[in-house]
């Protein structure tokens, strides 16, 4: 049994999911994953036992519980400060990223759900899901100014801010959204992680449908 465990959604929808599982995934640390579908029958009795409202994801490390996405992210980080490399600017600007990303594009997240098994096409979408589109082009731009090496990342190299952004690049993609080149490029190297390759085949191969989350 591996010291650390995360407690995830279905891979296909769980955006939430995925942004811990990635950031664990490229730190190369070692947990042991356990599913939950959403929205089933047995979804909350399942969750329940768990400290985070019935809510996905949840880390568990020797009997200590966190859950949230960002939280976790940062817990992890925390634990091994080898891969802390940020200054005190760069870190309160990657995480006013990440708070932004946490909090706001409401109607990005209703018009454009993520759903790995979806064929990649165009979808209308409402004057306030393109200010969240652009308004986050806008955020990976100003992270640049920030950025000191040209490894392809928000803050040069990869960061928890490219794991909470993760959800959005997948959503680009799959709904076909134009982007300025600089975003474009972004989502593809995003898309090319090998752990976002592992998530999205892993999502794909799911049975479990959420009607409420296909378009």
């Amino acid at each position: 049994m591996a010291e650390f465990t995360l407690i995830i959604g279905n891979k296909n929808y769980s955006s939430w999911s995925l942004r811990p599982w990635l950031w664990m995934k490229h730190l190369g640390i070692e947990f042991d994953e356990i599913i939950v579908p959403l929205y089933q029958p047995e979804t909350n009795e399942k969750l329940s036992v768990y400290f985070s409202n019935d809510k996905v994801p949840v880390l568990l490390h020797n009997n200590f519980e966190v859950w949230d996405s960002l939280s976790i992210c940062e817990y992890v980080a925390e634990l091994f400060p080898q891969n802390l490399y940020w200054d005190p600017k760069h870190k309160a600007v990657m995480r006013s990223l990440c708070a932004e990303m946490h909090s706001s594009f409401a109607s990005l997240r209703s018009e454009l759900p993520m759903n790995c098994g979806r064929q990649p096409s165009p979808l209308a979408v409402s004057d306030a899901c393109q200010a969240d589109i652009n308004r986050i082009q806008d955020l990976w731009r100003h992270a640049a100014k920030y950025s000191d090496e040209k490894a392809g990342w928000l803050f040069g190299s990869f960061s928890i801010a490219d794991a909470m952004f993760a959800p959005v690049a997948l959503r680009f993609h799959l709904y076909a959204i134009p982007l300025d080149k600089p975003a474009g490029d972004y989502v593809e190297r995003l898309l090319r992680h090998p752990a976002m390759l592992e998530w999205v085949a892993a999502g794909q191969a799911e049975s479990w449908i959420i009607e409420s989350e296909e378009r």
